[in-house]
């Protein structure tokens, strides 16, 4: 049965190609994703820990799997509670499945502690954020032929869908993260078919507010994957213990709804009974969703904008709980800040060490690097450009391909020829 929630609009691709007739338009877009070398590198790159220190904890695929199965089922609680939806007029599960896969493909090694390193060197050439990253995979790098970088010819309701942020770099009084690159916009442009943003949305955090409903599912089901699994990951690293939980409620003195949550979660890990709490806990999250309708300029374009997604306050007040537990006890810990020291010694150094070699245009020095980098970089004069595609090379690495690139660089002791791959 044909699914009227979209139309040609939401179907558009950047750049045109032709349609494949065994597949729907988002099949399309979610099989191209999953068999891309970005979205493989994933299971090498940090969400929590360190990616291969232990085989349990999570890493950016399987965060990202989470993700994609709690957005679907937010699709089929969706389809079978809202009054506007039926059999055929529904959120598509496939685009929401596609754009929570394809969510975190821009995010560099080292999860957001490489993030921000990686923001920090690029401020004088328009910075680096993990979501505009991704739009440059979907529009420029994934599945580029030869030397022409076209993209993977998404979709628009995909383009969309991953755009958690619609400001740009130069918009942003304090750009620390949270825009899009400034030469993207012609990607902005297209998603919102040259629409008012600036007319509709006066501030930067106004037009970050401004998503699609297949994008407001997406960041719910990214903030239940990680406000759970997340903590999870830390009380099963030692990180989350009750002693610090019962110092960290009398540091914050909880409120009446918070404290309670705080006593069960006390109690459940002196018990033992932590996946099934996340078990349960995620099925409420995903039943806190609810449909609206909305009044803006792109309504009367698409569905997507004409209907939005709304969250429980109390189970928003829930998710906020969880992830302050984790962004003070894990985070802020002694051990991930003396981490996030050597991170920054390690991207800061490959990036200053590459930019340079560049810039001498000293060609025997540009054999360490990717021959399809060496080829990118061949003719670049430009400052800004050299450092933009020195970061795509970084932001690409896994976590222990970025450890090995710089021990070979700047560790004397790392010379075997075995440990050259």
């Amino acid at each position: 049965m044909a699914n009227d929630f979209y139309s040609d609009f939401d179907w558009e691709r950047l750049p045109a190609r032709d349609p494949v007739l065994y597949r729907t338009h988002f099949e399309i877009d979610r099989d191209r994703v999953i068999h891309t070398s970005a979205f493989r590198r994933l299971q090498a790159k940090t969400q929590v820990f360190l990616s291969g220190q232990y085989d349990i904890y999570r890493t950016r695929l399987t965060h990202s799997i989470e993700v994609a199965q709690i957005g679907r089922s937010i699709c089929g609680y969706l389809k079978k509670t809202s009054p506007w939806f039926d059999h055929g007029f529904y959120v598509d599960p496939v685009l929401v499945e596609a754009v929570c896969l394809s969510h975190d493909l821009g995010h560099p090694p080292f999860g957001h502690k490489g993030e921000r390193t990686l923001n920090s060197l690029m401020k004088p050439f328009g910075g680096f954020e993990g979501n505009a990253q991704t739009l440059r995979l979907l529009t420029e790098t994934i599945y580029s032929h030869n030397s022409r970088r076209s993209g993977m010819g998404p979709t628009r309701a995909l383009l969309d869908g991953i755009l958690k942020y619609k400001s740009l770099y130069s918009e942003r009084l304090n750009p620390y993260n949270h825009f899009l690159y400034d030469d993207q916009k012609p990607y902005l442009d297209f998603v919102l078919e040259g629409g008012n943003l600036s007319g509709a949305c006066r501030t930067p955090q106004e037009k970050n507010a401004f998503r699609s409903l297949e994008c407001q599912i997406m960041d719910w089901a990214d903030e239940t994957a990680y406000c759970f699994h997340d903590l999870a990951d830390g009380i099963r690293m030692g990180f989350v213990t009750m002693d610090k939980l019962e110092r960290w409620a009398e540091a914050n003195d909880l409120d009446s709804e918070d404290a309670p949550r705080m006593e069960n979660l006390i109690r459940t890990i002196r018990q033992g009974d932590i996946e099934p709490m996340l078990e349960r806990k995620i099925g409420e999250f995903i039943r806190a969703g609810s449909l609206v309708e909305r009044s803006n300029f792109m309504a009367e374009n698409t569905h997507r904008y004409r209907f939005g997604l709304t969250i429980d306050p109390s189970m928003q007040k829930e998710c906020h709980l969880y992830k302050a537990i984790s962004m003070d006890i894990v985070f802020r810990s002694e051990r991930v800040g003396q981490l996030q020291y050597k991170i920054n010694r390690m991207l800061g150094g490959l990036f200053e060490t590459l930019l340079e070699s560049c810039e001498a245009g000293a060609q025997p020095s540009l054999r360490f690097l990717s021959t399809q980098l060496e080829k990118q970089l061949r003719g670049v004069s430009e400052r800004p450009r050299m450092a933009r595609l020195i970061c795509d090379y970084l932001a690409g690495m896994t976590d222990h391909f970025a450890i090995r690139t710089f021990r070979r660089l700047f560790d004397p002791g790392f010379t075997s020829i075995a440990e050259l791959d």
